[in-house]
């Protein structure tokens, strides 16, 4: 009994499905990420578009060219007071945060009851919310009834403005920020050490190196790399700060706590510059682009 021949139409399908069976890698998940390049690219490309133009209205925008860049880059003595501040910022909060949070990953890195207990516990800060820890800051700043002032009148010392001197406000975001993202560094660091290979302690204990000649020697050069990769994720996390910033300062007193950030949503949101506040964006992006490709060629170097 003969079998009866495919249909050409059924000859075609299977044809289909063999051919998507073969590309099935890479048709299957290029939905989702042709979704994902879309969240992503697109609003990049929109303020590109934005940073060119001088917004009208809803419906008008004037053609610029690279106006709005020039205009910030060569005559805006506000954005250049703003990113030398954030730079101020993000450097002085870098540089104090990496050494105490390295110091006390050390101490904590070693055995005693109760641990696992301290790491927990001390992790508690980073997981809040930046806003809420923001309130709950500038009521401990506040002049007249904070706790800090409290304190320094216990030990015979003035008090201070704290938020509302502009000698004061960015130390006092400083000590904010430090307080609530040190344990990050502590977290990162405390991988890095668990990962050192014991052979060098051995070797050194056996030639009777002492505890600090072994932490010079031995621990901070092979914890190097750790270090540097959370001193990347950390500059770039403070250069964005906007949220702690805007909760307790807006800016002020003044523009003495006005950084980037708050500029530029200022000048987008406040003033309705967004053309302005898009190409400041894009040549804040460049500077944290910048950044983060130094402290990692500095990174690969070491």
């Amino acid at each position: 009994m003969d079998l009866a021949q495919p249909t050409p139409a059924a000859d075609s399908l299977r044809r289909l499905l063999d051919r998507l069976d073969a590309h099935a890698w890479w048709l299957f998940p290029s939905p989702i990420i042709l979704f994902c390049a879309f969240v992503a690219f697109f609003p990049l490309g929109y303020t590109l578009y934005l940073s060119f133009h001088q917004w009208v209205n809803t419906e008008t925008q004037r053609f610029l060219g690279f106006g709005n860049y020039l205009d910030s880059v060569l005559r805006n003595a506000q954005f250049h007071r703003a990113a030398a501040l954030t730079f101020y910022f993000t450097f002085v909060a870098l540089g104090i945060q990496m050494v105490i949070g390295v110091a006390i990953a050390i101490v904590i890195n070693r055995d005693f009851v109760g641990k696992g207990l301290v790491r927990t516990i001390y992790l508690f800060p980073m997981m809040a919310t930046p806003v809420a820890v923001a309130m709950i800051w500038m009521m401990m700043y506040n002049p007249t009834s904070g706790v800090f002032n409290y304190l320094l009148e216990q030990v015979g010392l003035p008090p201070l403005q704290w938020l509302a001197d502009s000698k004061t406000v960015i130390p006092s975001l400083i000590l904010l920020d430090t307080w609530q993202w040190v344990p990050l560094i502590v977290l990162i660091s405390l991988a890095g050490l668990a990962a050192l290979p014991p052979e060098p302690y051995e070797s050194a204990l056996i030639d009777g190196a002492s505890s600090w000649q072994i932490l010079r020697y031995i621990t901070l050069p092979l914890l190097r790399p750790t270090i540097m990769v959370a001193a990347i994720f950390r500059s770039i996390d403070l250069l964005k700060t906007f949220d702690i910033i805007y909760s307790t300062t807006g800016g002020g007193p003044g523009t003495s706590s006005e950084t980037l950030n708050i500029y530029i949503y200022q000048t987008s949101f406040r003033d309705n510059l967004y053309g302005k506040g898009a190409a400041m964006v894009t040549i804040f992006l460049a500077l944290v682009l910048g950044v983060s490709l130094l402290l990692a060629r500095f990174r690969r170097a070491e």
